[in-house]
């Protein structure tokens, strides 16, 4: 019996993980029975290739490992977590609600490409991890409807408190810009569900976007 996935998705400075952690505590409360995943698994061998990527060991730029190329580094990532962490959970039906997940791939390794090459980059992408390789396809993905300022100062706010400097992704405005474009096609031709995180072009609060997001999920769990 095959269970369901949940993803959570956005660019980096969008709140994404805020309400990750939001919907699991609450989910954790009402005693749903599920499991929640991170993706990359940074402490895990199999995150290898994807650390030495954006740390800037293949180059400097995003752009310099191709989309499909990069997007095989977090495969191997996903790929080796369903092995041997959660796939028996998720086949004998199981719920697993997910930060990141192949979405993600679609969004930052696909804003390296031309627009009349990313409807082909994102069939590829799904076809590749979900039909040739099995992973789980996601029941639902909620993406995070932001903007690029509101992103770059809550980027900028977490990492004076984490006393961190980003990776190739977060540290290229001009990148994460493209991100966002690439973000917005995909959600559409991908059948996304958008979570709405401005008002007025002012970010609404956690609280707020957080029953959009559990009211978004609430059917899926029944």
């Amino acid at each position: 019996m095959q269970g369901k996935l949940i993803v959570l998705e956005g660019i980096d400075g969008s709140g994404k993980s805020t309400q990750f952690k939001l919907l699991t505590e609450r989910l954790e409360k009402e005693g749903v029975p599920f499991r929640k995943l991170v993706f990359p698994r940074y402490e895990k061998s199999s995150s290898s290739l994807l650390r030495s990527y954006l740390s800037g060991e293949f180059g400097k730029e995003p752009g310099d490992v191709s989309a499909f190329a990069a997007s095989t580094f977090f495969f191997v990532d996903r790929f080796a977590s369903f092995k041997t962490d959660w796939g028996e959970y998720y086949n004998n039906g199981g719920t697993i609600i997910c930060d990141r997940y192949t979405t993600s791939n679609a969004i930052h390794q696909g804003a390296k490409l031309p627009e009349n090459e990313l409807n082909a980059f994102l069939d590829w992408l799904y076809d590749f991890e979900f039909r040739l390789m099995e992973l789980p396809k996601p029941d639902v993905v909620l993406y995070m409807d932001i903007d690029l300022e509101t992103c770059l100062s809550q980027m900028k706010a977490r990492q004076v408190e984490t006393k961190t400097t980003g990776d190739i992704h977060e540290t290229n405005a001009d990148y994460l810009a493209a991100c966002l474009l690439t973000g917005e096609r995909a959600a559409h031709r991908l059948g996304w569900m958008k979570v709405r995180c401005l008002e007025n072009g002012v970010m609404r609060g956690f609280s707020e976007i957080h029953e959009d997001v559990y009211n978004s999920v609430k059917g899926v769990l029944q």
